[in-house]
């Protein structure tokens, strides 16, 4: 894995739950193996609704559930920063 990468979330618009998958790369942009990640999910006006990562990682391959089981429906966005890296997307939860 050479690069940051997050993906579009899988199945989207979902309900109750979805994956998120993400992956950092063997060497960060530091040089430093591995990476402090932090994965948010916010509202669409911009409020967090929750942290599902925010830990030390390894180099690798990722894959997160969430669920919005206690959401309401309607467009949500998730965001991966790590190191200077910093990716967002939208997903959407229908009920």
């Amino acid at each position: 894995i050479d690069k940051f990468e997050l993906f579009q979330n899988y199945p989207n618009p979902f309900n109750p739950s979805t994956i998120i998958k993400f992956t950092i790369p063997n060497v960060t942009l530091s040089e430093v193996e591995g990476s402090r990640v932090v994965l948010k999910v916010y509202d669409i006006l911009g409020n967090e609704v929750t942290t599902l990562i925010n830990e030390q990682k390894e180099p690798g391959y990722y894959e997160v559930e969430f669920s919005a089981s206690s959401f309401a429906s309607g467009v949500y966005i998730y965001r991966l920063q790590a190191g200077q890296f910093v990716s967002t997307k939208k997903m959407m939860v229908l009920k």
